[in-house]
């Protein structure tokens, strides 16, 4: 099964749960950069992914991939379930579906 491959860029991702978000910063420059965020909410125990959304400047490079792919990271990590409303993620599961196994 292929692995999402990430941008070889410097990059940092966190998790900002008071914003339901997780976001991805390009590090390669004197001052990080917001590339971009993946929005979700809470339904119970399972995390809604509404949204991926990357700065156009940084599109079709591999950012989205890679966000997705640190956010699932970091949901695997505290056993979450997830459900997708976003056609990003629902393309990237078919791509991986390795990720699968975390659907609710």
């Amino acid at each position: 099964m292929a692995e999402p491959t990430k941008v070889p860029t410097r990059y940092d991702v966190t998790e900002e749960e008071d914003r339901m978000r997780i976001v991805i910063r390009d590090l390669s420059g004197d001052t990080p950069v917001l590339v971009g965020f993946l929005e979700y909410r809470m339904d119970g125990d399972v995390r809604t992914i509404l949204h991926t959304i990357i700065d156009e400047a940084y599109s079709r490079q591999g950012w989205a991939r890679t966000l997705v792919t640190e956010a699932l990271a970091l949901f695997a990590r505290d056993d979450a379930k997830i459900r997708s409303m976003c056609s990003y993620v629902d393309r990237y599961l078919e791509r991986f579906p390795q990720y699968r196994t975390m659907l609710a």
